[in-house]
């Protein structure tokens, strides 16, 4: 987001016009989890990013529809592929909309090893275009622990042009679990993604599964939090709906 004068300023303008985006795998609320599809398993997200604020420094609301895949016929190494057309009303991101995803992880307990936790290793945010090309890299680890639910802890770095020198990088954290004392088709979480930039951020939410192939995340989006500068805007609200197909 800087390199010397002019520079510095043009790279602050991509900066903005890449904004909070997200091209989005298995995520929790905001950041990715150690979930990922079965082979053949086809997902198809809905999710829109509305902002509490109207104000100018709230910044633009996003809309995003993606589609990923599970693409890897084994048990205990799963490999999920995606891509996502995201609109967010900034004219240098909106002229290259399409972003990739892709993420191998292990589910717990993998290879027979009973108490292993789970791990995913993955990137997202892949633009095509220096403007959007966050690129952003990630490893997660996470283990499901009695009564408590899952926990989830990990790290990120991501472009220093987009995302800012000494500012791309940070910690990835999330709880979450199903609550069958309230009802099978309800889940909560809330995650948590460090850093002084557009995608810093602490989200709560939770899910209702209508069926098996079909689930609804709500939820908000605090950008920045315990920092003066909002680099990621206002809050959002958050809706993403999830379909599973077959």
């Amino acid at each position: 987001m800087k390199i010397k004068s002019i520079l510095a300023t043009a790279s602050a303008i991509v900066a903005l016009a890449s904004g909070s985006a997200m091209a989005t795998p298995s995520t929790q609320i905001w950041i990715p989890s150690t979930d990922a599809k079965d082979f053949k398993n086809f997902h198809i997200d809905i999710d829109n990013y509305a902002r509490f604020s109207s104000q100018t420094d709230a910044l633009t609301n996003m809309y995003n529809i993606g589609l990923s895949a599970g693409v890897l016929p084994l048990d205990n190494l799963k490999l999920e592929v995606g891509v996502d057309f995201l609109k967010q009303d900034v004219k240098a991101a909106d002229d290259h909309p399409f972003y990739f995803n892709a993420k191998l992880a292990t589910p717990e307990d993998a290879f027979g090893i009973k108490g292993m936790p789970a791990f995913a290793v993955g990137a997202y945010n892949l633009g095509t275009v220096s403007a959007t090309q966050q690129n952003i890299v990630y490893g997660l680890v996470a283990k499901t622990l009695p009564v408590v639910g899952r926990i989830s802890l990990g790290g990120y770095n991501g472009s220093e042009q987009t995302l800012g020198k000494k500012t791309n990088n940070g910690l990835l954290a999330s709880w979450d679990r199903s609550m069958p004392e309230i009802s099978d088709k309800l889940w909560l979480a809330v995650d948590y993604m460090s850093g002084r930039n557009y995608n810093g951020e602490i989200s709560i939410g939770g899910s209702w599964a209508f069926s098996k192939q079909i689930s609804l995340i709500v939820g908000a989006v605090f950008f920045n939090p315990f920092q003066s500068t909002l680099y990621g805007g206002k809050p959002t609200l958050t809706t993403q709906i999830d379909i599973s197909l077959p």
